[in-house]
């Protein structure tokens, strides 16, 4: 097995301080380029990293492996430029040593993001990296902060919330207690931290596009979903005020199934209300009707249904409604006595509603699918 043992350099200092031309290959040939480089620059780490691509390749020796030791070096200005000649030379010592493996030995950060070219021609072993050992903690230090600075989004996302909270801090520290102002300063963190993991930005940016896409483009669901979103707020507002009727305050099972039994009428209202208009808009641009959006307006009512009945069993149990009543009714020469349904009968009657509207929503869709498949008005 042939080894590759590629030292890299980047920043190009090779050439420009020996004046010689890369790539540079052979074990007596980095030799002498260590002297001639250590003589022109005692300080530079290119140095300490040509001695440990020779390091590396007589522990390869030794072990009875075939290794050649070379360096590349970007000879040009510019990024790009120094990277393409940093490929090219690549490319150069694969075609004379035809070598099976690599193994890459860098001294920066700068000198790692070049992996991904010797990756793509040679199958790459081991990175060494090297490090100055009377500067270990500083030079890593260093390119640490230096690669965190060059990225933006980490800006923003680190420096930005510690600075304003660097600023406020004092502020409300000045204006209230200790405790009031790490309080605080604790939730806004503990907010912006939800916001960042639960990419509450991304969803926000996407829902603004298509916001302004649906207005521009007519489409009825935008209205739909305004009417929704008022259904709703009825809804949690008709829950609020159940729950203060029956003097509920603490949050306990009732409390939630009174709250619950109150709005999800309104809030099925308003699911059936965006559903019907994104039915509309798949109906105006597509001119066919997908089952799935067939469907969806029969199983949310079935749901709201279902939500209700146990809702309305719970709050029955704990005696703060009266059961379902049914008044004595005259059909024709038939009289129905009247009579109340205990909490079990109503939930009962629920599911099984809820059980009925989905399947009828089942039955319409493949009975529409099967009238329409043929002209296509029915996907």
């Amino acid at each position: 097995m042939r080894t590759l043992v590629v030292v890299i350099d980047r920043a190009g200092d090779v050439p420009r301080k020996t004046g010689l031309a890369t790539p540079i290959a052979g074990w007596e040939a980095i030799q002498s380029l260590v002297v001639d480089l250590g003589i022109a620059d005692p300080e530079d780490s290119t140095v300490n990293c040509l001695l440990e691509g020779l390091n590396v390749t007589r522990s390869l020796r030794d072990e009875n492996e075939e290794a050649i030791v070379a360096v590349v070096s970007g000879d040009t200005d510019g990024v790009v430029g120094a990277d393409q000649a940093i490929a090219r030379e690549v490319d150069e010592l694969i075609e004379r040593y035809d070598p099976d493996a690599a193994i890459v030995v860098i001294d920066s950060t700068e000198d790692e993001r070049l992996l991904p070219i010797v990756e793509s021609r040679l199958q790459v072993d081991s990175v060494d990296r090297v490090v100055v050992r009377q500067a270990r903690d500083l030079e890593s230090t260093y390119y640490l902060l230096k690669q965190f600075l060059a990225d933006e989004e980490l800006r923003t996302t680190v420096l930005v919330p510690i600075g304003i909270v660097l600023l406020v801090f004092p502020a409300i520290l000045m204006l209230s207690s200790l405790a009031v102002a790490i309080g605080s300063i604790a939730a806004v963190i503990g907010l912006f931290l939800l916001y960042k993991g639960l990419s509450v930005d991304d969803h926000l940016s996407d829902l603004s596009t298509q916001a302004r896409e649906a207005m521009y483009s007519g489409r009825v669901s935008i209205v739909t979903y305004v009417v929704a979103a008022g259904l709703a707020l009825v809804g949690i507002f008709a829950g609020v005020l159940g729950i203060s009727e029956h003097g509920l305050r603490e949050i306990q099972l009732v409390t939630v199934m009174a709250f619950t039994f109150y709005s999800v009428p309104w809030v099925t209202l308003g699911a059936l209300a965006a559903s019907t208009g994104r039915l509309l808009d798949e109906v105006i641009q597509n001119e066919r009707v997908r089952n799935s959006y067939l469907n969806l307006p029969f199983g949310v009512l079935a749901v709201g249904l279902v939500i209700r009945g146990f809702s309305g069993y719970f709050i029955e149990r704990a005696g703060y409604v009266d059961g379902l009543s049914i008044p004595p009714m005259q059909i024709g020469a038939a009289t129905i006595r009247g009579f109340t349904l205990t909490p079990e009968e109503h939930l009962a009657v629920f599911v099984v509603f809820g059980v009925l509207v989905s399947l009828a929503g089942i039955r319409l869709t493949s009975y529409l699918a099967g009238e329409f498949e043929e002209s296509g008005e029915v996907a």
